[in-house]
């Protein structure tokens, strides 16, 4: 059978098989971005603890696993020595928004030139489904069962809309991966972040609302609805920061 992708290895994944987990089709997608580009060569991902770990089990780049939610410090040396390297990490709402939220505010507030993928499912997927920074309000989660409680358990944290504030932030946008038509615009702003890079223009991130069944204890047809219907008129899709070097440049 032929491979989907030169840039993926023949292997099977291991996102929670069957379940309808929205990292196979984000995996799929990077693969084929990443041999439309031509940048196979010049690629370094970046995948820290949690189930975006085993990104680097798939993509046949150049790739190390970081410590839990220090994915943007290990990005930032890397780059800083290979200048000319496209460098990606790839990391979760409990990896990115919670132990890494100092690393990723200071990368984006420095400019630095990486493109930032995050996987924004509203819970801990690998550990057991605990209560992450952008689980819903009432959402239950085996650490909040009676639902998130913001008076005792604080708010989500929208990161799109914050890291969009900071002056070295250059392109932040929210995608979904919930239909096809939302799928192909998420393809689209991956490819233009990976672009913002290549061009040198500025730190860059997309942020995809995504489904984790076994831990929302739904179907796989139940998440896709169920992300339409709860989590994006919470964490609203859109460009929320397009500096004008990028508009520029009509990427």
């Amino acid at each position: 059978m032929e491979r989907k992708s030169k840039s993926l290895f023949d292997v099977p994944y291991q996102y929670c098989q069957g379940t309808g987990c929205t990292h196979n089709t984000l995996t799929l997608m990077l693969g084929e971005i990443i041999d439309e580009m031509g940048i196979r060569g010049k690629t370094i991902l970046v995948g820290p603890v949690g189930c975006s770990e085993q990104i680097i089990n798939y993509v046949d780049v150049d790739a190390i696993g970081g410590p839990h939610g220090r994915a943007l410090s290990l990005a930032t040396a890397i780059k800083r020595l290979l200048p000319d390297r496209i460098v990606i990490t790839y990391q979760g709402d409990g990896d990115l928004a919670s132990i890494g939220m100092a690393e990723i505010i200071h990368a984006a507030a420095r400019g630095e030139n990486i493109t930032v993928i995050f996987i924004n499912n509203a819970n801990y997927g690998m550990t057991g489904g605990q209560m992450a920074p952008t689980t819903l309000p009432g959402m239950k989660t085996t650490s909040s069962p009676n639902g998130r409680d913001v008076e005792t358990q604080g708010y989500p944290i929208r990161m799109a809309e914050m890291l969009a504030t900071l002056d070295g932030a250059g392109y932040v946008v929210r995608r979904s991966l919930h239909d096809p038509a939302n799928i192909r615009k998420a393809k689209k702003a991956i490819r233009t972040a990976f672009e913002v890079q290549e061009r040198k223009l500025g730190f860059s991130m997309v942020e995809l609302l995504s489904t984790c069944p076994s831990n929302w204890n739904l179907t796989p047809v139940e998440s896709l609805k169920w992300l339409e219907e709860h989590m994006i008129p919470f964490y609203p899709l859109g460009d929320y920061k397009v500096a004008p070097a990028i508009a520029a440049a009509k990427i």
